[in-house]
Formats: C-alpha cells, structure tokens, sequence
C-alpha cells in the first residue's frame, strides 16, 4: 500500500485498460474516481473496493455535464491528484470509404472529450500547484497503418494536444504524459471497434487482409493490462514522468523503425528544405 494516496479520476473503467488502471490503483491503495455508463457498471466498480471506488455515471461526449460532475466527484472523493483519459474507440475503414460523420464520432471520444475533462481538472490542479495528467493515446499517435485513418488522426491529435499542455502548465507543478500502447488484450479491436462497410473493390488487396487479421488476432494480442497498470503508476510515483512513454515491444519496434526512416527521409530532401528561405 502507498504512504501518500492520491484520487484518480479515470475515464472508462468497465473493461479494458480503464479496468486495469483502476483495479491496479484501487490495490495500491489509492482512492478512484471512474466515470462509467450503466448503472450496473457502476454497481460493479462500487463493489470493487467500498469507500474507495466511487463510480461516476458521466458521458464524455456530454462536454457541459463534465465540470459539474467533476465537482461533484471531487466533493465525494477529494481533489483529483492524477486525470487517467482513457475512455475512447478505435474506428476501422479506409478513409475514402469512411464518412465526416465517422470522423466527427471519433474525435468527439478520442479528443474533445479528453480536452473536456482537461479543462474540468486543470483549475484545481494549477491553483494546488500539483497534479498529473495521463491521456491515453496508442503507437496509433505515431507510427500509422492503412485503414485506421480517423484513428491514427485523432490519436494524433491528443498527442500534440498534450505535448503542448504540458509546456503550458509545467511551471504550475502539473505534469503531463501519453501513454501510446502497442497491441494489448481488451476489446479494442473486437466489440469496442467500429468498422465502415467495405464498398470500394479497388481497396480489397489492402484492407481485407489487414481486417481479416486483426480480427483473428482479437483476444490473443501480446500486451498485459495488468503490466500496462503497473506502468502507469511508476510514472504517477516518478518525480520527472516522461512526456511520453510507449507500452509494449510492438510500439517499440515500429516507433523505431519509423524514427529510422523519417531520418532517411530528412536526409534525402535536406538540400531541397533548405531552399525555402529567402538568398541574402
């Protein structure tokens, strides 16, 4: 159990990674605020650790229901140490097949909903001149892969959303981190992901395959939530986090080989950068 425990507030804690984050704080001795959807949701977190599992019926897209549910869960469960934004779906469909509309879903979940809950915490973790802001991103945010477009943007997206907080509100003590997994064993790619029809046949050799195979691989993927919790709060107990911190050796090994080509890259067009400015 820790000597100094904090209050959480962690987006998502029916199952997947928010469940994992949650039980592993939960254990640690720590006091969790998790929002959830259903009442039997919230029955079960409840029953996880009575007293200390406060359950918080909230949708994260309902962006002016956030502040007042913030208040209230910290009149409940104290002032939140540490914002966990976990809470969010992945969306499979090339993008000339895939609509605005399945554009719009995404980023409502995956960013103006973290930047939601962003906003709600931040006055109280600037005015106490402390506090921990973990938004859950995937190597998604940084190496990309045919048809998860709308994924790869809104990961993206929150990403460099991040960086640039925690530039922000450094000098207030308030730290911020992404956590990018690799492939872990949850419903991401199984009941939690939505998947565009298929209509465009010339798209048949690039998408079926990889659909195919990451549905075959739903269930067996190689990363452990309960390790991915246990990460997280060595961060939350580190006094100089990362910025960012990949989770798994497949997020290792693709970020690398990207890294190595973007170089190549910067190398091969370097003169041609170089031309854009004005001669002297």
């Amino acid at each position: 159990m820790v000597s100094n425990p904090k209050t959480f507030l962690i987006t998502g804690v029916s199952s997947g990674l928010g469940r994992a984050f949650a039980a592993a704080a939960l254990e640690a001795g720590h006091r969790v605020i998790g929002t959830v959807r259903r009442d039997e949701d919230a029955r079960q977190f409840a029953a996880l650790s009575p007293g200390r599992a406060h359950p918080l019926r909230l949708e994260i897209t309902d962006y002016d229901a956030i502040p007042a549910a913030v208040i209230e869960a910290e009149r409940e469960a104290g002032p939140i140490d540490v914002l966990v934004n976990n809470a969010g779906y992945g969306h499979e469909g090339v993008l000339e097949e895939s609509s605005v509309e399945d554009l719009q879903r995404q980023f409502a979940v995956n960013v103006f909903g973290p930047v939601a809950m962003i906003k709600a915490v931040l006055p109280g973790m600037r005015s106490r001149r402390a506090g921990h802001i973990i938004n859950v991103t995937s190597m998604g945010g940084f190496i990309t892969m045919p048809g998860i477009s709308f994924y790869c943007g809104s990961k993206f997206a929150l990403e460099g959303i991040s960086e640039a907080l925690g530039k922000e509100v450094a000098r207030f003590g308030v730290k911020v981190t992404t956590l990018a997994p690799g492939q872990f064993r949850t419903d991401w790619a199984g009941r939690s992901m939505d998947r565009t029809p298929r209509s465009i046949a010339d798209y048949d050799a690039v998408m079926d395959p990889i659909r195919s195979a990451r549905q075959a691989k739903s269930g067996n993927q190689p990363g452990n939530p309960a390790e991915a919790a246990r990460a997280l709060l060595t961060i939350v107990e580190s006094p100089n986090p990362p910025a960012r911190l990949f989770l798994g050796e497949d997020a290792l090994t693709l970020v690398e080989q990207k890294l190595d080509a973007m170089r190549a890259e910067l190398n091969k067009w370097d003169a041609l950068s170089r031309l854009t400015g004005f001669s002297a």
